[in-house]
């Protein structure tokens, strides 16, 4: 939206909030994404789109599958699957080296993200405006951050103690926990297909640990298994129940902020959170690990992957949800065995397949009965979506513009 008050083009883009007369001349922060759109849609604010024209653009049981972003949010699901595989095949191979440290893992992402996102912060808001942001705002991505760094070290930690395969049982878990906190904190209503669609994805998920079990792929015999098995999936359901509270909070941000803050102050927090932990609890496996240019390697390409996916699923979660984020992942599963095959030496059973069509037919079918917008709307920004930010993704940016476009 314009601001009102005459400030300049520039100024607008670092201000903290446009001064509005309904305020008084009063300024609070605000996300400068929300400000100065475009010339068309801030002279045409009185007559936005609502939400209601949009969705009756298209109507029937499949209306959002003949949208543009129905397509994205499928692809961009199995990428961001892809490049949690990626990590965790990272992390096995690290493990494998002789270098098993969570903390110090994960602090070299945090450090990424933060020279990338902080920095561009800092050029749009500006030090002050920052400054402010932190003191407002800072409480609630100390906690996103912290939540956010202990599903990383218990994800990780967990490879010391257990296969890829079994590690991948992650997603249960999250997926229980964002659909509970989701329900019950931020008012999110599940369809019946959302929910058939949810346990078909689960469904064939367990046809591949039926696989695995057949074939010996999880059986403490197996060399890439490390200690005790049962320790290992213990630390993998709570590095889930993290990332499920994480994902749910982090929906819910990027919902009401700019990309760059949310992810540029998760990575600012975490880097410390991270920093503390890594000194506390890695300081003897750091000195035992093993050093040498495989391991550099794979902590660059660790690294590099897993920032890449820090940096999508912001989008997803404002295109779709954090239930959708995590249904999507299971395929993850698949596509860590198609890995394995080269990595580790793995064979992919015959119901492997089977497996994969019927956690992406799940997919289809948790969107069976939405309409256009899909999960874009959040129930708690309003009907017309006025309490968003109008940002890439987003409802809000939908209904100003008077279009379905991303």
């Amino acid at each position: 939206m314009a601001s009102q008050d005459g400030v300049g083009r520039a100024a607008e883009h670092y201000a903290p909030e446009p001064l509005s007369p309904s305020h008084g001349g009063k300024s609070t922060h605000r996300a400068p994404e929300v400000v100065a759109i475009n010339d068309e849609a801030s002279a045409s604010e009185d007559a936005v789109t609502t939400v209601d024209q949009l969705e009756a653009s298209r109507k029937g049981r499949f209306a959002y599958f003949k949208t543009r972003d129905f397509y994205i949010v499928l692809v961009l699901g199995q990428i961001l699957a892809l490049c949690i595989t990626s990590t965790n095949t990272f992390s096995s191979l690290l493990v494998a080296q002789g270098t098993s440290i969570p903390a110090f893992q994960t602090f070299l992402n945090y450090v990424l993200l933060n020279i990338v996102y902080t920095s561009f912060t800092f050029y749009r808001y500006g030090f002050k405006c920052w400054c402010r942001l932190v003191l407002k705002d800072g409480w609630k991505y100390i906690i996103l951050a912290f939540l956010d760094v202990q599903g990383n070290y218990f994800t990780v930690l967990a490879y010391r103690y257990t296969t890829i395969l079994s590690a991948q049982l992650i997603n249960f878990f999250a997926i229980v926990t964002v659909v509970i906190i989701s329900f019950c904190f931020l008012h999110v209503r599940y369809h019946i297909t959302q929910i058939v669609g949810i346990l078909i994805c689960i469904g064939g998920v367990g046809i591949l640990f039926a696989s695995d079990h057949i074939t010996g792929a999880t059986s403490p015999e197996n060399p890439i298994s490390k200690g005790d098995q049962v320790k290992g999936d213990l630390f993998a359901l709570l590095g889930a129940f993290c990332y499920g509270l994480s994902n749910v909070a982090e929906e819910f941000l990027v919902s009401k902020r700019p990309l760059y803050e949310v992810v540029g102050q998760l990575a600012f927090w975490a880097m410390i959170w991270n920093g503390a932990q890594a000194g506390i609890f890695d300081r003897e496996s750091f000195r035992t690990a093993t050093w040498n240019g495989k391991v550099g390697g794979y902590l660059v390409g660790y690294t590099l992957i897993l920032s890449m996916f820090y940096s999508l699923a912001p989008v997803m979660f404002r295109l779709s949800s954090a239930a959708f984020f995590n249904v999507s992942l299971l395929t993850g599963n698949f596509w860590g065995v198609c890995i394995g095959v080269k990595v580790f030496h793995l064979t992919i059973h015959w119901m492997y397949p089977i497996a994969f069509v019927c956690i992406i037919g799940g997919l289809l079918v948790y969107f069976i009965g939405k309409k256009v917008l899909g999960e874009a709307t959040k129930p708690w920004l309003g009907r017309n979506q006025e309490g968003g930010v109008t940002g890439v993704g987003t409802a809000r940016r939908r209904v100003v513009r008077g279009a379905t476009v991303v």
